[in-house]
């Protein structure tokens, strides 16, 4: 059975929620927005469906839980990179209810644990997930998984640059794209980007609502000129591991 849920017949899809192995659904989010001047405005949705093909992986053979992922959100709250071509963003209402319609959709199919993978870190954008998966709770009664990457103790165990907050198409981010998509990174424009020392968590709480006036001029942050593809593979691991971990949550979770 494909890991993909869009790829499944219906009656497959009814296989799937009536298995022996617990369903658990993925769903990848993203932004599409500048990732300076030499990664791709799918930055974050890539990474985000990356984690989840890894984690689908990683699950194929476990007997108690049965992973799918569904097709991807690209669209998320952006407005900081407003400055640069290639900004596409909705509003945060628009975003949370899509995400609690399509949830609530599958919920009432009998697919109530989903989990929501984001790598979109925008403020509005996060609040809004959060909101939804509030929404989920006391309206209808499904406690949604949601990896929240920049609590503590999940940016704890990221790398150096993402815990000092420079970490928009820097290093980080830069690195796990190279190490699933190569080409989608023009790596002669990375290599002579020099390092733009942005705290971007200091910068909001600043006020600074927009790249330039945080000092990004040119729509990045940290250091992607040292990015390389095994530096994301190992990346992608701890992300991995920590996706894992929310599946198994929402697995046992006797209120989803």
């Amino acid at each position: 059975m494909s890991a993909e849920f869009a790829a499944l017949t219906s009656p497959a899809v009814a296989a799937l929620r009536d298995g022996d192995r617990v369903p658990v659904l993925l769903l990848p989010i993203g932004a599409v927005e500048p990732h300076g001047p030499h990664g791709p405005l799918t930055t974050d949705l890539a990474i985000s469906a990356g984690m989840c093909r890894r984690a689908a992986t990683r699950l194929a053979d476990d007997p108690s839980v049965a992973v799918s992922i569904l097709p991807s959100l690209p669209y998320g709250v952006t407005r900081y990179a407003a400055a640069f071509p290639g900004a596409v963003g909705i509003g945060e209402d628009t975003l949370h209810a899509l995400v609690v319609d399509v949830c609530a959709s599958l919920a009432g199919q009998g697919f109530p644990r989903i989990v929501l993978v984001n790598n979109h870190f925008e403020p509005e954008h996060l609040a809004a997930l959060r909101r939804a998966v509030t929404t989920m709770r006391e309206r209808h009664g499904t406690r949604l998984g949601h990896l929240d990457l920049v609590r503590r103790a999940n940016a704890e165990r990221l790398t150096e640059e993402f815990r000092s907050g420079e970490c928009h198409a820097g290093r980080y981010e830069t690195s796990l794209v190279l190490a699933d998509h190569p080409d989608l990174v023009d790596a002669d424009a990375a290599a002579a980007l020099p390092r733009v020392a942005v705290n971007l968590a200091t910068a909001m709480r600043d006020g600074h609502a927009d790249f330039l006036a945080m000092g990004m001029l040119d729509a990045y942050c940290g250091s992607p000129a040292e990015a390389t593809a095994a530096e994301g593979d190992a990346t992608f691991e701890t992300l991995t591991d920590l996706l894992v971990e929310v599946i198994l949550e929402v697995v046992h979770d006797p209120v989803a």
